[in-house]
């Protein structure tokens, strides 16, 4: 199989060193690491990242080559039929977003939202690779289309319609467009995932889960489409107690955000009801409905569960992710606070009650919340958070975030990081919600550092 890695950090720099220069290599089981074969490196680009997909028929290796965090990356290949074959730059440009369905021999099906912020499905013929050659096989829809698989020559596509799971079935034609069937019948409003499989399998399986059905299996008859429930977990508690909604509120500058809200059914509105508000925010990344047993604990004993669907994720595409980046990052937060407003207003909780949650960037969203409202919460829960927006960049994989944050050696950039970065946004004299930071003393991601300095200055 092929795997990336960077070389190991020198002594005392594994939670500090950068992390640069990835390399792709190629491992044989049964044998010992030491002997793995570096199968591709960029020794003139320290910031690409590579990982190595091997196409179904075993004929070509995809390298698809990655800036950091940020979603548009290249893709090369290799001819593993030919003994010295060379990496073959097919999408050389960082354009967009690319990613590998499957191939008909040299003709491959890409997903990509080039020219289609919420993606389409594309046919590449390596013969003849020149983008006026492209054939459009699936066509961007409304929704932000967010995986494609192609099993029993159909395409299964998976979108997400504000912030839920959709899938429609395409008939395969070749390089031709391809034919809508029909929409799969989901087992309710939820997210559902899988729905992978070779191009042979009569049949596919899938995960479903929302806030209050635990994550189960289902079989799809890839002849009929009909589907049909194989495994599910026993979990000691009757959904029907519970329900979620999904309302939608109005941010600071009028942007309208989806937001779930979930507790035990009969639950009464006046504003006394202890509730968790969770939120990330960032890098194009979704929060769609799942099921967490500790969440249930905290729904068993009258709590509220809300999460917004804030700017800076995926849930409609790339505008809405870019809506909450760099020099627009304030907008996350907007989002953030305009949900607790609606929680408040709408009589589910009030300040004292309203605790915030998040990790990583979601602690970076916990801490720039406190910071510029801290009336608005009782609690505040920031998780290995980004809090130390002027140094993040400096230490081990951080680099690799300013393509959503931007960095403080830009000179343009600088003012805006400084404005919100939570640890720099405290102020003496201020009372803050009651704060409990959480991080991981081995964390090589977000290092500790950021935790213990905010904790440090917030003392």
């Amino acid at each position: 199989f092929y795997y990336s890695r960077y070389d190991e950090p020198k002594a005392g720099l594994k939670l500090t060193g950068l992390n640069e220069f990835q390399k792709l290599y190629f491992h044989r089981l049964g044998t010992p690491q030491g002997e793995d074969t570096l199968v591709y490196e960029r020794k003139d680009h320290k910031d690409w990242g590579f990982s190595g997909h091997v196409t179904e028929d075993g004929r070509y290796l995809l390298i698809f080559v990655n800036k950091g965090t940020d979603p548009k990356n290249a893709v090369f290949y290799k001819d593993l039929q030919e003994p010295d074959a060379k990496v073959i730059e097919l999408l050389p440009e960082f354009d967009a977003d690319y990613g590998y369905v499957a191939n008909d021999g040299p003709v491959f099906f890409f997903t990509t939202d080039l020219k289609a912020p919420r993606g389409k499905v594309v046919s590449i013929d390596l013969r003849k690779s020149e983008r006026d050659q492209w054939q459009t096989v699936i066509p961007e829809a409304a929704e932000p289309l967010k995986s494609v698989s192609l099993v029993n020559e159909r395409f299964l596509c998976s979108y997400l319609k504000d912030a839920r799971t959709s899938v429609k079935v395409y008939d395969h034609q070749g390089a031709a467009p391809a034919k809508f069937r029909e929409e799969l019948q989901l087992p309710g409003i939820g997210t559902a995932g899988g729905f992978s499989g070779e191009r042979k399998d009569k049949e596919t399986f899938f995960m479903f889960t929302s806030y209050t059905v635990p994550g189960s299996v289902f079989r799809v008859d890839l002849d009929s489409l009909k589907t049909d429930l194989f495994r599910e977990p026993k979990v000691d508690f009757e959904p029907g107690d519970y329900e979620t909604k999904q309302v939608f509120f109005q941010s600071k500058d009028g942007t309208r955000v989806p937001m779930f809200i979930t507790h035990r059914r009969g639950l009464k509105l006046d504003g006394s009801n202890p509730t968790v508000l969770y939120g990330y925010g960032g890098f194009n990344i979704s929060l769609t409905p799942a099921f967490s047993a500790s969440n249930l604990a905290w729904l068993e004993r009258g709590g509220i569960y809300a999460v917004p669907n804030l700017r800076g994720g995926g849930e409609y595409g790339i505008e809405w992710h870019q809506g909450g980046i760099k020099a627009r990052k304030q907008n996350v937060f907007d989002d953030f606070i305009a949900a607790a407003e609606y929680l408040i207003k709408e009589g589910y909780t009030k300040p004292a009650r309203l605790g915030i949650s998040g990790g990583s960037n979601g602690g970076l969203l916990v801490g720039a919340c406190m910071t510029q409202r801290p009336d608005l919460f009782g609690a505040a829960l920031p998780a290995v958070g980004v809090l130390d927006m002027l140094r993040f960049h400096k230490f081990t994989i951080g680099w690799a975030w300013t393509s959503d944050y931007g960095s403080s050696d830009l000179a343009e950039e600088f003012s805006t990081l400084y404005a919100y970065s939570p640890l720099h946004r405290l102020r003496e004299g201020t009372r803050y919600p009651a704060t409990m930071i959480t991080t991981g003393d081995h964390d090589d991601r977000v290092v500790p550092a950021h935790s213990f300095k905010f904790a440090a200055r917030l003392q």
